[in-house]
Order: structure tokens, then C-alpha cells, then sequence
């Protein structure tokens, strides 16, 4: 149960990360897209011509499925090595390590994303005298604002939302699959099979 405990509270970190590093590489490719047509769309750049903004949605939604390929493998596949080859009780304990961990990533992910986007957007208006202290628009306090806002977008759009369906898949999944690996394997699965009594 406790090596369950640990593999499950270490997995939302890694599907975290996986989804974080998926935006940016996405995010990248129409940085890239964006330069390309800014150099080879000619009035483009003075508003006389239109962007090709089909090839910027298809750059969008075949990055959105090609990247989520790795992290659905993650929470699909862990609960069915974890069953088979550890059996009932490890995948007990696996559920309940990502389910703590991962409600504490969720909420954490969720609030400082909202918080960093929200530090931007407090500099950006400088209606309050603290903002306009710190200073405005083209200041280094609003560049912080908004490298920060790069990571927080993220986290607060991504990562803190998909954690809820990593936790519900693999609970769903694994209660569907109990029996079987029951059945199957034992409580103890191939690995931990041998110390049973």
C-alpha cells in the first residue's frame, strides 16, 4: 500500500508537468507561425492584408491532440500496470496518493495561476495608487507581471482543471478493473504475490 501511496502522489506532479510542457511547446509553434506570416504575408504588418488564421487554429488543435498523446497514456495505463503487476492493494493505496496529492496540486495550480494573472492585469490598469507606485505599462515590474503570466496561464487553464479528470479517470477505471485484477492477480499482484501468506 505504501509504495502505492508514493508512485500516486508523485504521478499528478508528472501529469502537471506533461501538460505544462505540451502549452509550451504549442505556444511555440505559433510564435513561429506568427513570425512566418509577418515576414511573408506582405501589408501585413501595416493591416492591409488578412492573416491566414486557418493555419493558426490547425496549429492550435493539432497540438492540443498530439501533446495530450503522452499525459492520457499516463493516467490510462498507470492503474492497469499498477493492478496487473502489484496488484489490489498497491492500486488501492495509488488512488489514494494521487487523489491527495492531486486535489493539493489542483487548488494550488488553480489559485497562484489566478494570482499571477491577476498581478498583470492590476499593474496593466494602474488605477490604484499602489499600481501606478509600481508603475505602469513598459515598466520591470510589469515585464515580471508578465513572465509571470506566462506560467500562471498555464496553471490556472491547464494543468489545475485537468487534474480533476486525472483523479476521476483513474478512480473510474481502477474500480472497474478491481475485480479482475483480483481475480487475476491476487491482492498482492505478480510482484508482491509472493508475500502472501
Amino acid at each position: 500500500v505504501f509504495s502505492g501511496l508514493i508512485v500516486g502522489a508523485m504521478l499528478p506532479y508528472w501529469f502537471s508537468a506533461m501538460l505544462m510542457k505540451s502549452v509550451g511547446i504549442a505556444a511555440l509553434a505559433m510564435v513561429e507561425e506568427v513570425r512566418h506570416q509577418f515576414a511573408n504575408i506582405h501589408g501585413l504588418l501595416e493591416g492591409t492584408a488578412k492573416a491566414d488564421y486557418k493555419r493558426c487554429v490547425e496549429i492550435s488543435t493539432t497540438s492540443s491532440l498530439q501533446e495530450m498523446v503522452a499525459p492520457g497514456a499516463l493516467v490510462m495505463l498507470t492503474p492497469l500496470v499498477v493492478g496487473c503487476f502489484c496488484g489490489t492493494q498497491c492500486l488501492a493505496g495509488l488512488l489514494a496518493g494521487a487523489l491527495v496529492s492531486g486535489v493539493q496540486l489542483a487548488i494550488s495550480s488553480s489559485n497562484s495561476g489566478g494570482a499571477w494573472d491577476n498581478a498583470k492585469k492590476f499593474i496593466e490598469a494602474g488605477k490604484d495608487e499602489l499600481a501606478q507606485d509600481i508603475g505602469g505599462k513598459g515598466s520591470a515590474a510589469h515585464t515580471a507581471a508578465v513572465i509571470g503570466d506566462t506560467v500562471g496561464d498555464p496553471l490556472k487553464d491547464t494543468s489545475g482543471p485537468a487534474l480533476n479528470i486525472l483523479i476521476k479517470l483513474m478512480a473510474v477505471e481502477s474500480l472497474v478493473l478491481a475485480p479482475f485484477f483480483k481475480e487475476k492477480t491476487g491482492k498482492g499482484g505478480e510482484i508482491f504475490g509472493s508475500f502472501d501468506d
